[in-house]
């Protein structure tokens, strides 16, 4: 029996398979890629026997590949919180899933382990933009403030490392960083011993003040768009400068759009004050997805950005 490991290459993904393998599931198999790269179960030619795990990446983009992989014969563990559909019923699947806006994927593994690695799960929700949930988890388990701080930016720094159109655009490819995690069962432990968080510091540090010059598509004060060129510091800073818009106006409604080609990749993030809508906007158009408080589009056509900022508004400009 081989064991697989299949899971998004942000903050959460990283964190909820790392969380997996100290608690002693070793893989002998990684699929992992940058942030948008959702589609991986497809890449896991598993053989009837074999045992995959997946962490955060939505059942419903993957469903294909699922069932034909049940049907042959193998075991399938499943921990997400993005939009999955109808879930299978199967002996061979099991299904840890919860779409509300308070929960990721590391803090559902969190739960199933029983705590014993939480610090990793509290690392993830600041990555993913919840740092209220990630902050009130960390202070219940006797983490200080200065403890805090530096599990918030690794998060962070490990979601700005995911963000790219290909493996080229990033830092260091998600594989090599869970890698690099092996044996480290206190991220404070990690962030002392390893040169990643101070290389990544400075590096976000200029991709964001480039990205303060995005220009202006809509703006009102309950919901606002910017557009960001294409361009390798665009796409790594999409989803930090998201989210820092985000919590500079809780009370509005974001949308950002990086040139791709002969169109666009959306990141949209629901007001911090109402964490609702955002999968939904963003599955009414080809490659959308995500969960209600942060989503994402993979690729919008040029032609499609007018009907996008419509129903952009219409859903958060009222």
């Amino acid at each position: 029996m081989t064991i697989w490991f299949v899971f998004n290459g942000d903050a959460d993904g990283i964190c909820a398979a790392h969380q997996l393998r100290l608690a002693g599931a070793q893989p002998a198999r990684v699929v992992t890629g940058v942030k948008r790269d959702v589609r991986l179960l497809e890449r896991a030619d598993a053989a009837p026997g074999d045992h995959i795990v997946v962490a955060d990446i939505s059942l419903d983009a993957n469903r294909d590949a699922l069932e034909r992989l049940l049907a042959c014969g193998v075991h399938v563990t499943w921990f997400d919180h993005h939009y999955a559909g109808v879930q299978p019923v199967h002996e061979n699947f099991a299904a840890h899933i919860e779409t509300a806006p308070s929960v990721c994927s590391s803090l559902l593994v969190d739960h199933h382990l029983g705590a014993r690695y939480r610090a990793w799960a509290v690392t993830a929700a600041f990555g993913d933009n919840l740092a209220g949930v990630a902050a009130a988890v960390g202070r219940g388990s006797g983490l200080s403030a200065a403890q805090l701080e530096q599990l918030h930016e690794l998060g962070v720094l490990m979601n700005y490392n995911a963000y790219g159109e290909s493996l080229a655009d990033l830092h260091v490819e998600p594989a090599a960083l869970f890698a690099r995690l092996d044996g480290y069962a206190d991220p404070l432990e990690f962030i002392r011993a390893e040169s990643f968080v101070g290389a990544l510091r400075e590096s976000m540090a200029r991709d964001l003040a480039a990205a303060r010059g995005a220009r202006v598509l809509i703006e009102s004060a309950r919901a606002a768009a910017f557009e960001l060129p294409d361009a390798p510091w665009a796409r790594r800073v999409q989803g930090v400068f998201a989210n820092q818009l985000a919590f500079a106006q809780p009370q509005r409604a974001h949308a950002l759009l990086v040139h791709k080609d002969d169109g666009y990749v959306v990141s949209v993030r629901a007001p911090q004050s109402r964490l609702q809508g955002a999968d939904t906007l963003c599955r009414a158009f080809a490659t959308g997805g995500g969960r209600a408080g942060a989503a994402g589009i993979n690729h919008l056509p040029q032609t499609a950005v007018a009907r996008f900022l419509d129903a952009f508004r219409s859903a958060y400009d009222f």
